[in-house]
């Protein structure tokens, strides 16, 4: 049986609905230095909205090439791979990749013989890397519909972004190991408070800095103002143990720190 776009929407919001007071639970009941695997998104079948199978080898290569950043300035994700892509962000096979990186991030953290001045750090993207705004994202075609800024910001004054659980498990273990976290977000300060609170709900409970963008970057691309924000917090003596984001524009530049993690998200492209 087929089920029309309105009966998928309505069965896709009941199932969201109940996963979020699951997680929510879950969350509650940690501690910010313990950690349980989290379900974030439950796997969704490849068919598009009218009932057609998506081909997905094209995709699968559009999406490589956008993860090694050789597809470069794209503003949506191509309209045949939308339900691909969604596919992918709520499959397994997006916390499996996920897990792979932080693992080996963790591993590279390690590595390291702390001097004990509380001065290593780990540097952390927000969006997609520490938090997960997949609920806001499905309802928006996982990238296909064109960025509306009114509406994800609607959306982040929710506060109601998840932990993206294998970066919520990185987190954890720098901090048992020594290191502290550093949050760099392009969010912007009328958003700090909103940001602190989903991050402390979300589990993160203690940090170093929270950076956010200020209005005197205004115009400047996000190379440039987390580039900048890097280097600041060297100036003030402070090593970059590891440096993770989900886009480019989180590690490229100066100051990237000792070394960099890309973490998966083909959903959309800041430069």
């Amino acid at each position: 049986m087929r089920l029309s776009t309105e009966q998928q929407n309505t069965m896709a919001s009941l199932i969201l609905q109940i996963f979020f007071l699951a997680v929510i639970l879950a969350i509650s009941q940690g501690s910010p230095l313990s950690y349980e695997p989290l379900q974030i998104h439950l796997l969704r079948s490849k068919w598009g909205s009218g009932g057609h199978h998506i081909p997905g080898m094209s995709c699968l290569s559009w999406r490589l090439a956008v993860e090694t950043n050789n597809v470069i300035g794209w503003s949506t994700v191509p309209e045949d791979c939308e339900d691909y892509v969604g596919h992918y962000m709520l499959g397994s096979q997006y916390r499996e990749d996920s897990a792979l990186i932080t693992d080996e991030a963790f591993a590279h953290a390690k590595t390291f013989k702390l001097d004990g001045d509380g001065k290593d750090i780990w540097v952390f993207d927000v969006d997609e890397t520490t938090l997960s705004n997949l609920p806001y994202y499905a309802k928006h075609g996982f990238g296909a519909e064109p960025y509306n800024s009114t509406a994800f910001n609607q959306w982040v004054f929710t506060g109601k972004a998840l932990a993206l659980p294998e970066s919520l498990k990185l987190y954890r273990r720098l901090l048992s190991i020594g290191i502290k976290v550093v949050f760099l977000t392009g969010r912007s300060e009328d958003q700090r408070a909103v940001t602190s609170t989903n991050l402390k709900n979300a589990g993160y409970h203690i940090w170093e800095k929270l950076i956010l963008k200020s209005s005197s970057y205004s115009g400047k691309t996000a190379v440039f103002y987390k580039s900048s924000e890097r280097a600041k917090l060297e100036k003030k003596g402070y090593r970059i143990i590891g440096n993770i984001g989900d886009q480019w524009s989180d590690l490229l530049g100066t100051s990237v720190g000792n070394r960099t993690f890309k973490l998966p998200d083909p959903m959309y492209y800041i430069s």
